[in-house]
């Protein structure tokens, strides 16, 4: 049956024009610095109703607050409407018709989205229209990241950067902490208000690398010296009776996981968070199944099985326990709580300041199949949405997380597939092209990889075709050295792919200053 989200009953309905939002994105883009991107947005978003911030900093931030549509540009390119000749969008219009527009859903979806296309772009003018395409098809790259976002909606709602930056870590959204700082009874009491809520996911803590289990003690001291799984990151929500598992990008799988919401009814808590990595096991139970397996299983949908993916859950920490947030206790305190919370399914860990000791323990890690060890300091906070220091993934391999930009077709055995990959690393503005590799790639993940950019495509260039920047790939290389060729500045050596990492965000990208930490010397 096709489906349609029915408007609301009437209201008052703010009225910003979408041109005023087309104007600023033109104007963000066109500015090189990253204050002057942040004085036009501050400039708009002072000027919005309460109703309009939440979804005009989703649009400048690169995408509507409905998330993908599945709209590729083609069918963008095959409607053939004749623009507006004058604006008379409002940000009301727009949000409105995109709402109806993702509920648009069963038989009949692909003439009834076209319909409400062509409606949509029938009243857009040209250049509302160009914004309207780069924002359903996920090609708007104007360097507003949250980054600049966030600084933009503390300045424009004069808040300290950091109140509003740890209200969006536990509402899980920029547009929702947005709209508390700029409402008029909003500001710092209402984003300070904000608190972890069971049910609701936040953004998980990040580790930032370091080459050698010393190094990375130095840094961190004593430290809490834990097994880094291969497998997927989850988030486990218990209240009651009522539990729920997310993704590490805060999407809710708990239909698929049906065994490790059942181990979450089984511990003693009532209400909490838990932090950990759901991860499959081979049939001896000695060692854990290949990443790439894990996730195959991990995007299963059911079927006949009862428990289609048959994962199991490790933890490693907890957020929340029986009505008391434990973000900002020191990582030893936390760790006290998982101990009497879930002691069967904890990651393996020792706690400890002495690199031997830890060498030790990280060559275990690995002589048990796992990628190595994650050092957390012992007196660390939780700092949700960050790649904070004081956490330090140790890996004997370097690898980095890289975003595809583009793909060129191959030649020769490698005809009809995509090959070459366009590597992207985060930029202070946005993804920063690094370097290209074709290495590493099976005829299997050759067939995948082309459907999968293909479905991604948003225009050609000779042979090369740029998508969405969407798919995060690790690349692992044995070195960078300084280039002029890419715009990043550098080269990587040797990169070859080890994988696609689909649970992870280009967001969680790696960055182009950490490549640059690998400097070498001139190219």
């Amino acid at each position: 049956m096709l489906e349609w989200t029915r408007d609301p009953a009437p209201r008052v309905v703010p009225v910003t024009a979408f041109a005023a939002v087309r104007a600023t994105s033109e104007r963000v883009a066109a500015s090189p610095s990253r204050s002057a991107k942040v004085a036009a947005l501050v400039e708009l978003l002072r000027a919005l109703a309460p109703e309009e911030v939440a979804p005009v900093v989703a649009m400048l931030s690169g995408e509507p607050r409905q998330g993908r549509f599945g709209v590729g540009w083609r069918r963008l390119a095959d409607l053939h409407v004749e623009p507006a000749a004058q604006p008379t969008l409002t940000v009301g219009d727009v949000d409105r018709a995109l709402d109806r527009l993702a509920a648009t859903t069963g038989t009949g979806s692909v003439g009834a989205r076209n319909a409400a296309l062509t409606a949509l772009f029938s009243q857009a003018t040209a250049a509302e229209g160009e914004l309207l395409f780069q924002l359903l098809t996920g090609g708007l790259r104007q360097g507003a990241l949250e980054g600049v976002m966030v600084d933009a909606v503390a300045r424009a709602a004069r808040v300290r950067p950091d109140v509003l930056r740890r209200a969006v870590m536990l509402a899980g959204d920029l547009g929702e902490a947005a709209t508390l700082a700029l409402a008029p009874d909003g500001g710092e009491p209402a984003l300070a208000a904000v608190r972890l809520r069971t049910g609701r996911p936040v953004l998980p803590m990040l580790a930032a690398s370091s080459a050698t289990v010393g190094e990375a003690l130095a840094l961190c001291g004593r430290a809490s010296v834990e097994w880094k799984l291969d497998g997927a990151r989850i988030q486990v929500h218990r209240d009651g009776d009522d539990v729920a598992v997310f993704t590490r990008n805060l999407n809710d799988v708990t239909a698929r996981l049906p065994g490790i919401a059942g181990v979450a009814r089984q511990l003693p808590g009532r209400c909490f968070i838990l932090d950990g990595e759901a991860l499959g096991w081979s049939e001896e139970g000695e060692r854990p199944d290949p990443f790439q397996e894990v996730m195959s299983r991990f995007a299963s949908h059911g079927g006949d099985s009862p428990d289609p993916a048959g994962l199991a859950a490790r933890f490693f920490d907890v957020l929340h326990i029986d009505g008391a947030d434990l973000l900002d206790e020191p990582l030893i305190t936390r760790l006290e709580a998982l101990e009497q919370l879930a002691a069967p399914w904890r990651v393996p860990s020792i706690l400890t300041d002495d690199p031997v000791a830890a060498g030790a323990f990280a060559a275990g890690a690995l002589a048990a199949g796992h990628e190595g060890v994650v050092v957390k300091a012992a007196d660390s906070t939780y700092a949700a949405g960050r790649r904070g220091g004081s956490w330090r993934k140790v890996k004997p391999v370097k690898t980095f997380d890289l975003v595809v930009l583009a793909a060129e077709w191959g030649h020769g055995r490698r005809t009809g597939w995509l090959s070459n990959l366009h590597l992207g690393a985060r930029g202070q503005d946005g993804l920063v092209m690094v370097g290209k590799t074709f290495k590493g790639l099976t005829d299997e993940l050759l067939a995948w990889q082309t459907a999968e950019l293909l479905a991604r495509e948003v225009g050609r260039e000779g042979i090369a075709v740029h998508v969405r920047p969407e798919l995060v790939v690790e690349i692992a290389l044995d070195g960078v050295q300084s280039s002029t060729r890419y715009p990043g500045g550098l080269a990587l050596r040797f990169a070859r792919v080890r994988r696609y990492r689909p649970d992870k965000s280009p967001a969680e990208a790696d960055t182009l200053e950490s490549l640059r930490a690998l400097l070498t010397g001139p190219g």
